[in-house]
């Protein structure tokens, strides 16, 4: 009863329309103060995969019963592409696969995980769309790129922060975001909590933006305001 999901806005750098959201679980248990937490005690449990139900499942509730909310951003565990719920075609989240996209963290790793990329393939036949998320976090990140071949990438907090005044990461975004388009894939810049990091990001040339500036993560929906 103490897990719910707050919804933050994703925005077009183009129009400044909202795309979707992404979905980020909170709890307001007072001894899992933070997501992270919540994801430890549930792997110290062995209870992962039962986590990442229960999530799936409560984040489809809101977006579901409204069409014009774009599309849906969630995060999954790797190991959650193990688990045949995810891929099931009786599952809430299934229902909707056409508007949503599977973010895989590239904190954790893929290497592990046997049949990737078939695995992705059949969600991808069920309407999936993937995401790489936090893109220079630290290596694991392409690797998952390489593995996943994803439809969109976002760039983590990491690089966003004080891009404005760093044209190392400027170059370094860029040429990544170059990459991107060149494979076809949507570049998404998160945790922009400034102006001056949003106009950096729109000028290196990502597509879709996030983070604090735009809007913060909060019942359904929050408004986002440029």
């Amino acid at each position: 009863a103490s897990l719910w999901m707050a919804y933050q806005p994703i925005v077009s750098a183009a129009d400044r329309s909202v795309v979707g959201y992404e979905t980020l679980m909170r709890s307001d248990a007072a001894g899992l103060p933070h997501p992270g937490a919540v994801l430890d005690a549930a792997e110290r449990l062995a209870r992962l995969p039962e986590l990442g139900r229960l999530i799936r499942q409560r984040a489809v509730g809101p977006m579901a019963a409204d069409d014009t909310r774009g599309l849906l951003f969630i995060n999954i565990h790797p190991r959650d592409l193990r688990d045949e719920d995810l891929a099931s075609p009786d599952a809430p989240l299934t229902q909707m696969a056409h508007r949503t996209v599977l973010e895989v963290t590239e904190r954790a790793s893929l290497e592990n995980l046997s049949n990737v990329r078939q695995r992705v393939e059949k969600l991808r036949r069920l309407g999936f769309r993937i995401a790489v998320d936090d893109l220079g976090a630290g290596y694991a990140g392409l690797t998952s790129f390489a593995s996943l071949q994803p439809d969109f990438v976002k760039f983590d907090m990491s690089l966003i922060r004080g891009v404005d005044r760093d044209p190392v990461r400027q170059k370094l975004m860029r040429s990544m975001n170059d990459l991107c388009v060149e494979m076809g894939i949507q570049t998404v810049a998160e945790g922009i909590e400034t102006a001056a990091e949003r106009d950096a990001v729109i000028d290196v040339g990502c597509h879709l933006l996030q983070g604090y500036r735009l809007a913060k993560p909060g019942r359904p929906f929050p408004d986002a305001a440029w």
